[in-house]
């Protein structure tokens, strides 16, 4: 569905559904209950303003019934932000794709505290984009290689490239050694290198973790391989099968080696500022794929490195 607002300042209107009917006696009633947290009347008075609109780009007013539309368009007022001090690394563009380097704590998109300290928003204002999407995501937390659609004509060949699997996605994170580690015979789970790790990843709505269901059939794959060690922490290789949210920090976890200054996996801790000198040890390396408009190979690697890993690691040592 169309907005009838146009990209302003980078950022795209957001749209809400309306109820058909209810205990509210005008939209203005409504979205005042559904944002609670805001002041009423300074809500309101975007109404006579003119800032929500229909579907046709018309304004409603505080008076306009409940009913009437069934979603309206509006501009989120901009929270005081506090900015991210990392720069978004252009690594390719063409008159069709975007590839940057994200830097770790930057979102992918505008949400929650974050609309321009965004990686979408910096790049549509920096690049005068209006148009560009993202075909994938990266976790806030995630430093790496992100792609984005210059031209909605040819958005769709490249997001089913994503979909259909037929995109080859590196990753590279940096763990502490796990217990019981042995370096003569280097294993996570009981597993030697390079080993397969599946299971059952499911986001509910209302958690911010993701659930594993060990009694569902698995729909998350990741291959991991050893990259190196040293005496305190442990440097592996990640290649996704899937594309499960959180798979790859739940997927180690769960074999006893959760990324570096992860908050969410294996225990969730209470949520703390940022703290800029502990980036969580998860770097998205390498995109590979064909074309699909021209059938040549792409790859896209980033210029990155993960600070805490094995400066002069170990080389894996064959089985006794």
């Amino acid at each position: 569905m169309a907005s009838p607002l146009p990209v302003r300042d980078g950022v795209g209107a957001t749209r809400l559904r309306v109820p058909s009917e209810g205990p509210w006696p005008t939209v203005g009633a409504f979205m005042a209950e559904r944002f609670f947290h805001l002041d009423p009347e300074r809500l309101l008075s975007r109404f006579d303003r003119g800032e929500i609109v229909a579907i046709d780009g018309s304004p409603l007013t505080r008076d306009t019934a409940l009913g009437v539309h069934d979603f309206v368009w509006y501009y989120r007022e901009p929270a005081v932000e506090k900015h991210i001090p990392f720069d978004v690394e252009i690594l390719h563009q063409d008159e069709d794709l975007v590839v940057v380097d994200k830097p770790h704590f930057l979102p992918t998109t505008p949400g929650g505290k974050y609309l321009q300290n965004s990686a979408l928003v910096r790049l549509r204002n920096a690049l005068g984009i209006p148009e560009l999407t993202p075909i994938h995501r990266l976790d806030r937390a995630t430093a790496g290689v992100l792609m984005f659609s210059a031209r909605p004509v040819t958005r769709g060949a490249y997001q089913l490239l994503f979909e259909n699997r037929h995109v080859e996605k590196v990753y590279e994170a940096v763990s502490l050694l796990p217990d019981g580690w042995d370096p003569r015979a280097p294993a996570l789970g009981g597993s030697a290198f390079p080993l397969v790790h599946r299971n059952h990843i499911e986001k509910l709505r209302g958690h911010v973790c993701v659930q594993v269901d060990p009694d569902r059939e698995p729909n998350a794959e990741t291959l991991v391989e050893l990259l190196g060690f040293d005496d305190r922490v442990l440097h592996t290789l990640l290649r996704p099968h899937s594309g499960r949210m959180h798979q790859l920090r739940v997927h180690l976890a769960e074999l006893g080696a959760g990324i570096l200054h992860d908050a969410f996996y294996p225990e969730l801790l209470p949520e703390q500022p940022d703290d800029f000198d502990r980036p969580l040890q998860l770097l998205a390396r390498e995109l590979r794929f064909t074309d699909p408009l021209t059938g040549a190979p792409r790859e896209f690697r980033t210029r990155r490195t993960l600070q805490d890993a094995p400066a002069e690691a170990d080389s894996p040592r064959p089985r006794p």
